[in-house]
C-alpha cells in the first residue's frame, strides 16, 4: 500500500515550512493544515489537497504525490503573496526532508496558480502544486 507514506510527507512539509524564516518572517506562525475558526490572519499558508498515485515497484511500495501550498492575503496585490509563495518553493524545492516513515525521494515544483478569490475577488490567492516521490526505505 503506497498511501501509508502520506501523512509523513505531510507533517515533513509543514515542519519545513513552520521552520523557513523566509515564509515566517512574513506570515509569522500563519501556517496551517487547516483553517482556524474565527477570524484568519491577513495572509497566510495552507495545506491543500492531494493527489497519491501508486508507484510501487518489485523493490517495494512507493507513490507519487502531487499536493498545494496555497497562499492567500487580504491584500490589494499580488506583490506580498508572490513573496512568500517564491519562500514556500525556496523551502520545499528538492529540500532533503526527512520522512516519519519512508523516505522521500524528491521534491519538486510543479505548477503555480495566481487569481483573485473570495466575494467580490477581494481576495489574492496563489496554488502552489508540487510533486513529491516517496518510497520504503
Amino acid at each position: 500500500m503506497s498511501y501509508v507514506f502520506a501523512e509523513a510527507l505531510q507533517s515533513a512539509v509543514y515542519q519545513q515550512l513552520t521552520n523557513a524564516s523566509s515564509v515566517t518572517e512574513v506570515v509569522g506562525d500563519a501556517i496551517y493544515d487547516a483553517l482556524p475558526k474565527g477570524k484568519v490572519p491577513d495572509i497566510y499558508v495552507v495545506l491543500g489537497p492531494e493527489t497519491v498515485r501508486d508507484k510501487s515497484d518489485s523493490s517495494g511500495a512507493g507513490a507519487e504525490h502531487r499536493f498545494l501550498v496555497s497562499v492567500v492575503t487580504d491584500e490589494a496585490g499580488f506583490g506580498k503573496a508572490k513573496r512568500v509563495a517564491g519562500a514556500v518553493c525556496e523551502a520545499l524545492e528538492d529540500a532533503d526532508i526527512a520522512l516519519s516513515r519512508g523516505r522521500l525521494v524528491g521534491l519538486w515544483f510543479d505548477r503555480a496558480n495566481a487569481r483573485r478569490a473570495g466575494q467580490a475577488g477581494r481576495l489574492r490567492r496563489i496554488d502552489l502544486r508540487f510533486r513529491a516521490q516517496t518510497e520504503d526505505n
